[in-house]
This record gives structure tokens, sequence and C-alpha cells, in this order.
């Protein structure tokens, strides 16, 4: 079931050739599109108005508090839970969605862009001038479990972090970091740090990756993560 604003949305042209492009098998199921509107019964709106106490009651409790979880730490963490929230409600875009659209319009302007990326060999990295952060973006590749109770890092899952220099903290939210390294083709390299630096804030990362993630996942003795790339932000 999906809010007005998001069917309108999806049947865009432009996206609608560009879906079709990608999943032609799906081409008979796109011509019509069905669709129900309803008034909820008493009992379900009385849920649904809830929601507007439960956010307030949020907001407070993870000002004073924090909540363990997806985020809701800091000030500005839980507003961006909610507004996620509030996105899957309305039908409008969340900020995973911005992303792909951005990766999605990347392509279509290069389409050479992906293979010229899975040519290149793994560790290559690059800096960029940043005025609001200062610190090294990282890439990392993490071991999963398969299907066979193996350990592989090959079938891993990707992890963006971004070390803070200044603030000597670390943070996952990819939507942030990927706010911070974006950049176009004029963008200059450029590199400061010394190899000493590197790794020590390497080695920073390391220790936190095998605190938290490795840690929750119980990985064996032996089992790690590993560097596929890097960018400094200085």
């Amino acid at each position: 079931m999906q809010r007005v604003g998001r069917v309108d949305r999806r049947r865009n042209q432009d996206i609608e050739l560009k879906l079709l492009s990608d999943h032609p098998d799906i081409i008979d199921d796109r011509d019509d599109i069905h669709f129900w509107n309803f008034l909820p019964p008493d009992e379900l709106e009385k849920l649904l108005l809830l929601y507007s106490t439960v956010s307030k009651k949020t907001l407070r409790i993870s000002r004073a508090f924090g909540i363990e979880g997806k985020q809701l730490l800091t000030p500005s963490d839980d507003y961006d839970t909610l507004k996620d929230f509030n996105s899957a409600y309305e039908g409008t875009e969340t900020k995973e969605e911005e992303m792909v659209l951005a990766y999605e319009s990347l392509i279509k302007d290069n389409p050479e862009y992906e293979s010229n990326i899975n040519s290149l060999p793994v560790r290559m990295y690059s800096g960029k001038k940043k005025s609001d952060i200062k610190g090294i973006f990282f890439c990392y590749k993490l071991p999963i479990k398969n299907q066979d109770g193996e350990w592989s890092i090959d079938e891993g899952i990707c992890k963006w972090y971004v070390y803070n220099s200044d603030q000597k903290s670390i943070t996952e939210f990819a939507f942030g970091i990927w706010k911070e390294i974006c950049c176009d083709k004029s963008e200059n390299r450029i590199l400061t740090v010394t190899a000493e630096g590197f790794s020590e804030i390497r080695k920073l990362l390391e220790n936190y990756i095998k605190r938290t993630y490795l840690k929750s996942v119980q990985a064996p003795i032996g089992v790690k993560q590993k560097l596929t790339t890097w960018m400094e932000l200085y």
C-alpha cells in the first residue's frame, strides 16, 4: 500500500522508460495501475492519530536521554529519523532514495563509469579540500557468514565510515558521508596526510569495526574487514 505521491512519482514518464529499459520483463504489468481510495475505520484512525503524539514524545526523550537503535542520539539524528518515517508515510523521497537517484543519474550521464570503476585495482585513494570537516573517509568490505556457514569477504557488505580528526569521532551515517565526499570531474586531488598519520587513523577505525560490527556478528578470530578505498578530507 502506497500513498498517492509515491505512485504519482513512479508514473513519471522518464522514470518509466528507465524502469522498462532495466527490466523489460515487466512491460506487460506497467500499462495500467489499479488503486483504491478509502477512509480508515475508526479503530485505524485512532492509531494513525497516535503518530503525532508518539513523535513529540520520541523527540523529547531523545533530547533528554538518547535512544539506542538506528539513530536518535543527537538533536539532528532524531529529526532525520522522523523525517525518514514521514517520507515513507507521505510518499516523498527518503535520503536513501535520493542517493539511489543520484547514482542512476551518474550512470546515465556516464555510461562507461561502472565498467571503468570495476577495472580499477582496490585501495586506490584520493583527497579533496573541505571547509566544514577534517578527516578521512573509508570504504570497507565487511565479512558475512554465507549459507554454508563459511565466512566470506567477497560476499560481504560495503560500509562507509568517516573519521573526524577535529572531534576524534567516527560516523557511519551514509547520507551525511555522501554529501561530504561528492565531487565532480573538476575537483582538485589534494593529499596532505602522512603515511604515519594515515596508519594511526586506520588503526583507530579498524579497532572501531572490531568492537562494533565484527563483535555484533560474532566473527571468529582471523576473520577481518578489507579496506577498498579512502579519501582525505582536508
